[in-house]
């Protein structure tokens, strides 16, 4: 073949070549005669349209959905990750002990209204007065002095009755439903933000993928370029904006990589002591977007900012009763049992019994303090209307926001299919400019802004499927189903 061809050459005619380099060079070949020009021309077309079938083989071999990249390290799913989240989130971690401290308030408010017994016991020595002519049985120097030599062992019941402690309870126990309700909320607030950062992180694995086929798709094109100008097919200015092309392609890889490494470590940090840890994410079928009356009315049960404030404006209430007890008296009751006697002993010289009781009951009656309780109801009543208002603010706010959210996420979820038919719309329509373009039909800027769309459709999609998980995840903190 390469000696028809220095034939040909010799006999007049014109050196054609094909445009791709992957044609060998016996079917490049010369033209030199109209007996040549018929069959020559069919067999140069068609080795043409063959070899440009393999310059975008490329393009038409990248399915639809990316493949995730090469597993390595941990293999990490959704729930896993919320789960090891929760070990490590401090926002969480200080919610969860500020609700085991607020049910701890509530059993010590409880006990402190229940009767204490305490066994006390105690021994007092006094200086004797050392009267003239008493050697024994000297009255204690003191006048506050029983003995010289005084023992006290008893057992002591005390206990406190009014409304005061009772409301002390109640207020305690609304405090308890504040702290559980602040709970749910950082648990929901932290299912989403897991949510968010571990499909960021998802969506930057297949970016990074999308970036290395661009670069690889703008590397194909800048050789077809080349190869096209050396068979003086193509201006130098094609070979130009392939190379600028190629550069940025090669920019927005490295770009790719330093946005995949950091949707990465922000995740990680939430999952591992060493934030540095190899993992890899198990990409999990998109959930299905529940109903809206059923949504909605799961977010009218089960919302804990809602509760949050409904226990507010509870305990806010119970300020102005335990206020307002401040006017009433408590009454005061002991009870004693054991010994205060000269000696520590049952029973004394004489034989007679030192064990014995006591008991007392105290009612004290508020009288003036200057209008102090007066004052302090109407600081609990200001706070009380304060909470009122933020209920009414947070019901409003609540039926705005599960809109808003289900409103975005049944937008995403629409939009899912769209964005993968433009992706593969935009695939077919680069895989047909290569075409045109190798047969001279279709310019450099077209290729170029074909790849720019297919590489701008393919990013939308994995945005469009981070837009819907995240506002799904957002509509589940609202209705408590995850």
């Amino acid at each position: 073949m390469n000696r028809l061809a220095n034939n040909l050459r010799g006999k007049g005619g014109v050196l054609l070549k094909c445009a791709s380099p992957s044609l060998p060079t016996p079917f490049c070949l010369t033209l030199g005669g109209l007996a040549w020009s018929g069959m020559a021309l069919s067999a140069l077309a068609f080795f043409c349209t063959a070899s440009s079938a393999q310059s975008v083989e490329a393009v038409e071999a990248v399915p639809p959905n990316l493949a995730v990249p090469a597993t390595t390290g941990q293999i990490i799913t959704l729930d896993e990750a919320i789960a090891r989240a929760r070990m490590n989130e401090p926002n969480f971690a200080s919610a969860v002990a500020a609700a085991k401290v607020a049910n701890l308030d509530h059993a010590l408010a409880r006990a402190a209204v229940l009767p204490s017994v305490v066994y006390h016991n105690q021994f007092l020595y006094t200086e004797p007065h050392h009267a003239k002519g008493q050697d024994t049985n000297q009255p204690p120097r003191f006048i506050g002095g029983n003995a010289v030599h005084e023992y006290t062992s008893q057992a002591v019941a005390t206990e406190t009755i009014g409304l005061q402690g009772i409301t002390a309870v109640a207020r305690a126990s609304a405090a308890s439903s504040i702290a559980n309700a602040g709970l749910e909320i950082a648990r929901r607030g932290l299912i989403s933000t897991v949510v968010t950062l571990y499909y960021s992180a998802l969506a930057a694995d297949q970016k990074l993928l999308v970036a290395r086929r661009a670069a690889d798709e703008s590397a194909n094109f800048m050789t077809l370029t080349q190869h096209r100008e050396d068979a003086r097919e193509s201006a130098h200015a094609d070979t130009i904006k392939a190379q600028l092309t190629d550069q940025q392609r090669r920019r927005d890889l490295s770009d790719a990589q330093l946005a995949n490494e950091k949707a990465h470590l922000d995740l990680a940090v939430l999952l591992f002591d060493d934030p540095r840890t190899v993992y890899t994410l198990v990409p999990s079928a998109p959930n299905e977007l529940p109903v809206r009356i059923e949504a909605e009315a799961a977010a009218g049960r089960h919302n804990p900012d809602l509760e949050s404030a409904l226990a507010t404006l509870h305990a806010a209430s119970l300020d102005v009763v335990g206020a307002r007890a401040g006017y009433l008296p408590d009454l005061s009751l002991s009870f004693n049992y054991g010994i205060d006697a000269q000696q520590f002993a049952i029973h004394a010289p004489d034989g007679s019994r030192n064990l014995g009781y006591s008991a007392s009951a105290t009612l004290d009656i508020p009288v003036w303090d200057w209008f102090s309780i007066h004052d302090r109801v109407k600081q609990k009543t200001s706070l009380r209307e304060a909470a009122r208002v933020t209920l009414t603010n947070t019901q409003r706010t609540l039926i705005a926001q599960f809109n808003e959210v289900y409103n975005e996420a049944n937008a995403a979820h629409d939009q899912l299919q769209s964005l993968a038919d433009s992706a593969a719309t935009a695939r077919e329509s680069l895989r047909l400019t290569r075409l045109r373009y190798t047969a001279g039909e279709a310019t450099v800027l077209e290729v170029v802004d074909a790849q720019s769309s297919l590489t701008a459709a393919e990013i939308a999609r994995e945005d469009g499927n981070v837009r819907y998980q995240t506002a799904l995840a957002n509509l589940q903190t609202l209705t408590g189903n995850r």
